[in-house]
C-alpha cells in the first residue's frame, strides 16, 4: 500500500473547522440512554455518534452488548439528531446487520486487528463499500500487523479508510490503561501522512482524569481527530465506567484544546516546530519512565546486597557499563563527554537508592 493524497479526501470532504469528533457511551444500555446522549451531543464538535452494540469481553459473564436491538436505537438517533453513527463489528454477521440499519462509520477493535482471518472476514463482507472504515491498533505493539489490515481492507475497494490509535496492553503497572507508545503512531504517520488517525484517549488512560492531556497530545503529534467515550451518568455505565466523561465535560475539552493554525504566514514552520517538540515531550516522559523503572532495579541489587552485607560501589562493573555505554553512544551520534555526564549521574542515583536501603 501506498500512501496517496486521496486517503484524505473523506475527512477534507467534511470541510471541518476542528478535529473529527467521535463521541458516544462505550455501550449501548437502554433505547433512553442513547437518545438522551445524543441529543445532548447535538450541536457541539460531534460528528460521529458512537455505541457499543457487540461488547468483547475479556472474560465471559461481563455485559457483552445489547445487540441488534441497539441498532434500531441508532437509527433513531441519526433521525432524531441528524448525527452520523459509529460502532464496532467483530464478524461477517455483525457488517451485514450494520449495513442494513444503515451506520455511516465501522471500526475494527483492537482484539480483531490481531487476526488476519477476522480483518480478512470483514474486509470481505464490506468489500466495495461507501461506508467509513477504522482500523484500530492490535493490542500489541506491531505496526505491520496495524499496517496489514489496512491493507487487507484497501485490497477490498474500500477507500474511506482510517486507523485509530488507543494504546497497547501491557503486563506492567503504569498510569495508563493501555500504554500509547506514541513512537509506534508516529511512525505510521511517516509512511502514511495522508492516512486520517484518530486518537482514543479513553482506552488509552482508562480515566476520565486523564483524556483531556492525552487528547492535547494527540494534536499536537497531527493527529486528525479524537474518539471520547460520553455518558450522562458515567459512573453508573455498565461498561468502562471510569473512562467516560459526561457531554458537558466533553464539550469543555474541546473549548480548552489547543488547535495549530490551519492558515498563516508561519504556518508551515509552526507546524513542524509543534510536531517536533511534541515528539520530543513524548520521548522526554518515556526517558523519566525508564529511568524511574532502572531505579527499581536498583533497589532490588541493594536490597541483595545488604542481606549479603556487600559494599554498594564495584568499580569493576562500573567501567565496563561506562566503557559499553560510551561505545554505543558513539553509534547513535552522542558524544563522549555527553555520555560520561548523563551516566555518571545515573550512577550516583543509583548509589544513593542503594545507600539508602542499605544504611536503613
Amino acid at each position: 500500500m501506498e500512501n496517496k493524497k486521496e486517503m484524505r479526501k473523506w475527512l477534507d470532504d467534511m470541510n471541518l473547522g476542528h478535529p473529527l469528533v467521535i463521541a458516544g457511551p462505550c455501550s449501548a444500555e437502554t433505547e433512553d440512554q442513547v437518545l438522551k446522549i445524543a441529543h445532548q451531543l447535538k450541536d457541539t464538535d460531534v460528528s460521529y455518534y458512537r455505541a457499543g452494540i457487540w461488547k468483547p469481553r475479556t472474560r465471559p459473564g461481563n455485559f457483552e452488548g445489547v445487540g441488534a436491538i441497539g441498532l434500531k436505537w441508532l437509527q433513531k438517533v441519526k433521525e432524531e439528531t441528524g448525527l452520523k453513527t459509529a460502532t464496532e463489528v467483530a464478524n461477517r454477521a455483525h457488517v451485514d446487520l450494520a449495513l442494513e440499519y444503515d451506520v455511516d462509520l465501522l471500526w475494527i477493535g483492537a482484539r480483531s486487528t490481531v487476526s488476519p482471518f477476522i480483518v480478512q472476514e470483514i474486509a470481505d463482507a464490506l468489500e466495495g463499500t461507501d461506508k467509513i472504515v477504522l482500523v484500530k491498533n492490535p493490542v500489541n505493539p506491531d505496526l505491520s500487523l496495524w499496517l496489514g489490515a489496512v491493507e487487507r481492507l484497501a485490497s477490498a475497494n474500500i477507500e474511506k479508510l482510517g486507523v485509530i490509535h488507543r494504546g497497547f496492553s501491557t503486563y506492567e503497572k503504569t498510569k495508563y490503561r493501555n500504554i500509547p507508545e506514541w513512537q509506534l503512531a508516529i511512525e505510521l504517520q511517516t509512511k502514511f501522512p495522508d492516512l486520517p488517525i484518530i486518537n482514543d484517549p479513553s482506552h488509552i488512560t482508562g480515566k476520565r482524569d486523564m483524556i483531556f492531556d492525552v487528547s492535547q497530545t494527540a494534536l499536537d503529534l497531527n493527529f486528525d481527530g479524537l474518539m471520547i467515550e460520553t455518558h450522562y451518568d458515567p459512573d453508573n455505565a455498565w461498561s468502562d465506567a471510569a473512562q467516560q466523561v459526561t457531554p458537558e465535560r466533553l464539550v469543555q475539552i474541546m473549548k480548552d484544546l489547543r488547535i495549530r493554525k490551519e492558515s498563516d504566514e508561519e504556518a508551515e514552520y509552526n507546524n513542524k516546530l509543534s510536531n517536533l517538540r511534541a515528539q520530543i515531550d513524548v520521548l522526554d516522559n518515556q526517558l523519566i519512565d525508564l529511568l524511574g523503572k532502572r531505579m527499581k532495579v536498583s533497589d532490588g541489587i541493594g536490597e541483595l546486597k545488604k542481606q549479603k552485607n556487600v559494599a554498594v560501589l564495584q568499580s569493576n562493573r562500573w567501567n565496563a557499563i561506562l566503557g559499553n555505554m560510551i561505545l554505543e553512544g558513539e553509534q547513535r551520534g552522542l558524544s563522549e563527554e555527553f555520555v560520561l555526564k548523563m551516566f555518571k549521574a545515573i550512577h550516583q542515583e543509583s548509589i544513593n537508592h542503594q545507600e539508602k536501603i542499605i544504611n536503613a
